[in-house]
């Protein structure tokens, strides 16, 4: 079900990234809001329909409203382009999809040729593998591919604009339903062909956007989505390498140590994957060892020394932070995904 309301915008600020971060006032009471680019501009005064479903129920993604439109203001928008994005829904938008624009190129591409292609599955482990692999070769071409299995809208990211401005990630590309990246493609296939053939991409990171969904049992999490990036990866003859979830902060007994999301995810994928480990202390290491045993045989495990990517983590000019933990709550979560990245860039400059 679907919770809406009314409210008047009492402050406004564009963040310059598709977004303008709103206060409204609903029945007297102010409260955060967003309103994206795409629903048309907003100002002080304005009447808006808020979607009030997230914060009513107290979710994590539900920390602001989403303005779903101005009162009294149509808008007139783009609607060029000829495939439908969050189709059937009543912000359905057109968009030029790479795989009908430049089908010429993609349709070259019979294989990623051995590229390496870092699979997550949560967005926060983007940046410190992005930060990590700009460490070893800062002359690396990266591209960022986010599925459709959380955020739907690019612009609800405030990592992809930082690392952005940073000069850290080369080009973004959306796959499926989720829509305004650099490159919009149909398939997960055809944005990976897209980050080889339009991107020139050496490296290329794919996970979900912000907003991951989980719900305490084996098949119930988005993260599961990893298995599925795996196989496409092999498929189209890259190398997928995986980053493991991996955290001692996590007070949740299935996410602490390593999370029961990867050890299903690796479970599940039909293809062989990298899984990169981050140096850790004796004990910690073993433990992380015991629970991958049950898809050791299927996949190879390999310890990553992060060496100059130890101190990017640290001096990051992007904000590393997930599940509302800093680098110094949780180091081992975002050492377990820059090891992805050093492994990723190693095996890109190798290419070369």
């Amino acid at each position: 079900m679907i919770q809406i309301r009314r409210g008047t915008v009492v402050e406004a600020r564009a963040t310059g990234h598709g977004t303008t971060d709103l206060v409204v006032e609903i029945a007297g009471v102010r409260a955060q809001a967003i309103s994206y680019d795409a629903t048309g501009p907003v100002d002080v005064g304005d009447v808006v329909v808020l979607n009030t479903t997230a914060v009513a129920l107290g979710l994590g993604t539900g920390g602001a409203h989403i303005v779903m439109a101005v009162e009294g203001r149509e808008q007139p928008g783009d609607v060029s382009g000829h495939a439908m994005k969050l189709r059937y829904t009543p912000v359905q938008s057109s968009v030029d999809a790479i795989e009908q624009t430049r089908s010429d190129a993609l349709d070259e591409v019979a294989s990623l040729q051995g590229m390496p292609v870092i699979a997550a599955g949560l967005h926060s482990a983007l940046a410190p593998a992005v930060v990590a692999a700009r460490a070893i070769d800062p002359s690396l071409r990266i591209a960022y591919v986010m599925t459709d299995g959380a955020a739907l809208l690019m612009a609800f990211s405030e990592t992809i604009p930082a690392l952005r401005e940073a000069g850290l990630l080369d080009k973004t590309i959306t796959a499926g339903q989720a829509t305004g990246g650099d490159i919009e493609a149909i398939s997960l296939y055809g944005a990976l062909a897209a980050a080889k053939a339009i991107a020139r991409a050496d490296v290329v990171v794919v996970s979900m956007g912000p907003g991951n969904l989980g719900s305490g049992s084996r098949w119930g999490h988005a993260s599961i989505e990893v298995a599925a990036i795996v196989n496409a990866v092999a498929a189209l003859e890259g190398t997928p390498v995986v980053v493991p979830r991996i955290s001692f902060a996590d007070a949740r007994e299935r996410h602490r140590g390593l999370s029961h999301h990867t050890v299903t995810a690796l479970s599940l994928a039909l293809a062989r994957a990298q899984v990169t480990l981050p140096s850790l202390a004796p004990e910690r290491a073993a433990e992380i060892r015991d629970r991958l045993q049950e898809v050791a045989r299927k996949h190879d495990m390999i310890e990553v020394d992060l060496g100059t990517a130890e101190a990017a983590l640290k001096e990051s000019p992007v904000p590393l932070r997930s599940m509302g933990r800093s680098y110094e709550d949780d180091p081992d979560f975002f050492r377990a995904a820059a090891a992805a990245g050093v492994h990723a860039a190693t095996l890109a400059r190798a290419r070369r």
